[in-house]
């Protein structure tokens, strides 16, 4: 990871794109949702710049993942909170800094194939976000 002063990095083990945001919803039944859709191939292109959302989250932009995310929200449009009006705008988030800065000089890219879609259930912790997997849609291959 890159010397970044006051950056806290996630541990990349919990590197993830969300397709959707769902709030407080009961999972079994957006995996039912789901299990009803043909997702189609994806490919995730990350990069080609660090950039910041808000004023301390460091992310890497990811493009190619448009029209699984439209599907997923068609899917469950009606579950949970509204979808997000202004679309869908992937990004891995890589750390969070105390204090913002520029980070265009930071670059980073990578490119693979999207082999499963994972429906994952968050809560918090006293250390932070718990994580459990519900449910794993596997994706078309070339």
């Amino acid at each position: 990871m890159p010397d970044l002063e006051g950056a806290r990095w996630v541990d990349a083990d919990n590197w993830h794109i969300t397709l959707r945001f769902l709030g407080d919803v009961d999972p079994e039944l957006v995996s039912e949702r789901l299990a009803g859709v043909r997702l189609p191939r994806a490919r995730a292109e990350l990069g080609p710049r660090v950039g910041l959302l808000g004023r301390g989250v460091v992310m890497v932009p990811v493009a190619g993942l448009d029209s699984l995310a439209r599907r997923v929200t068609e899917a469950t449009a009606d579950l949970g909170r509204p979808p997000d009006a202004r679309g869908f705008h992937g990004h891995v988030t890589l750390a969070r800094l105390r204090r913002p800065r520029s980070l265009s000089e930071i670059v980073f890219g990578a490119e693979f194939d999207v082999n499963e879609v994972v429906l994952v259930d968050s809560s918090r912790g006293d250390a932070g976000s718990l994580h459990r997997t519900v449910a794993s849609f596997a994706l078309p291959q070339r």
